[in-house]
């Protein structure tokens, strides 16, 4: 037996509801970008759809920023110039509100916002532990982050949504990206799926990790505070990002993922993204 339409709907209002608070700061006048025929990418592009499934972007995201952490510049640009320590649910929503503009809002917005993004990089230099110098608007840092955040995002997407997606679906992705990523600045920039994995591989031998990085980590992956992870449970948004990193990743991290645990947090994880898809329907 169905339950009756006026619970559906109020359930559904009720998803929505807590999932665009999650993704806006309304205490400061944010609302859900709205999707126009004049974005960056066309409404047929394979952006639109992997970028619009809640569920999977924000293990995608999870999973990106863990990534980006294991590169001492990148860690250090955010140890160094953010309050990533307050506000870490606040920089996931920065994230996902740069995603959601660059996808699907006016051309013109989405253009003026990297320009303003690059603006601030401009604005984040310094000195690593070891006397490195570095500058956040530097192409092979920037292409760090576009490589972790593309890959990672069609990883959770084919994970939780579409397995057998054509591998020229999943090249058409990181050509429609890489925009993106050269508008930013980043160099060099994937234009196929094989490019990504080759130079993540050849990223590898820079990346380290040490106690800041594992205080980052914790920050992404702790526990809620203020704001739940709306109906995506924080602790199995966590896991499945953690589930979805390259052994090394994890390994670097110091996180496990008992093979009898993985079962179960895909299919909560599965359970989640499909419940959020039929409150948006």
């Amino acid at each position: 037996m169905s339950p009756p339409h006026g619970i559906t709907s109020d359930l559904k209002a009720a998803i929505r509801g807590r999932i665009v608070a999650l993704f806006n700061d309304q205490a400061s006048g944010e609302v859900p970008i709205p999707r126009s025929d004049h974005a960056l990418f066309d409404r047929c592009s394979v952006a639109w759809r992997v970028h619009g499934d809640v569920g999977t972007m924000m293990v995608g995201g999870i999973a990106s920023l863990l990534l980006q952490m294991l590169h001492p510049a990148v860690l250090a640009g955010v140890w160094d110039h953010s309050n990533f320590r307050r506000d870490m649910e606040g920089r996931l929503r920065r994230t996902a509100r740069f995603i959601a503009t660059t996808t699907y809002g006016e051309r013109a917005v989405a253009e003026a916002l990297m320009k303003r993004v690059q603006a601030i990089h401009e604005q984040v230099t310094g000195v690593l532990p070891d006397g490195t110098p570095y500058h956040a608007n530097d192409p092979a840092l920037l292409s760090w982050v576009h490589i972790t955040e593309t890959n990672s995002f069609l990883d959770s997407w084919m994970r939780y949504s579409e397995p057998f997606m054509p591998l020229i679906s999943q090249d058409r992705y990181f050509e429609e990206m890489a925009q993106i990523g050269e508008t930013l600045g980043a160099n060099p920039v994937p234009r196929s799926r094989g490019q990504a994995l080759t130079m993540m591989e050849a990223t590898r031998e820079q990346l380290r990790s040490d106690e800041r990085t594992r205080e980052v980590a914790r920050l992404i992956v702790g526990p809620a505070s203020s704001l739940a992870l709306a109906n995506l449970p924080r602790h199995i948004a966590n896991r499945a990002a953690i589930d979805l990193l390259p052994a090394w990743a994890r390994q670097a991290h110091g996180f496990s993922m008992p093979m009898t645990e993985r079962p179960i947090i895909r299919a909560g994880t599965f359970g989640i993204a499909q419940t959020l898809r039929w409150a948006f329907r």
